[in-house]
């Protein structure tokens, strides 16, 4: 009898684990987070970079 018991609790363990409902919200979350931590870390950088981008549009657009 026991061994039915483990069985039929080993087998409720892999059907929870093929359960894949939530994988989809901890990966988008994991990239947000990683994506946070890369603007926190560069940020002086893109600011720079977006302050030339915009000048250089601000420029180029007046000899239009």
């Amino acid at each position: 009898m026991w061994k039915w018991k483990l069985k039929w609790r080993l087998e409720s363990l892999i059907e929870e684990l093929k359960d894949d409902k939530g994988i989809g919200v901890v990966e988008v979350i994991l990239i947000l987070v990683v994506l946070i931590g890369l603007v926190i870390i560069f940020k002086s950088q893109l600011t720079s970079l977006v302050q030339n981008i915009f000048e250089k549009i601000t420029s180029e657009s007046a000899g239009i």
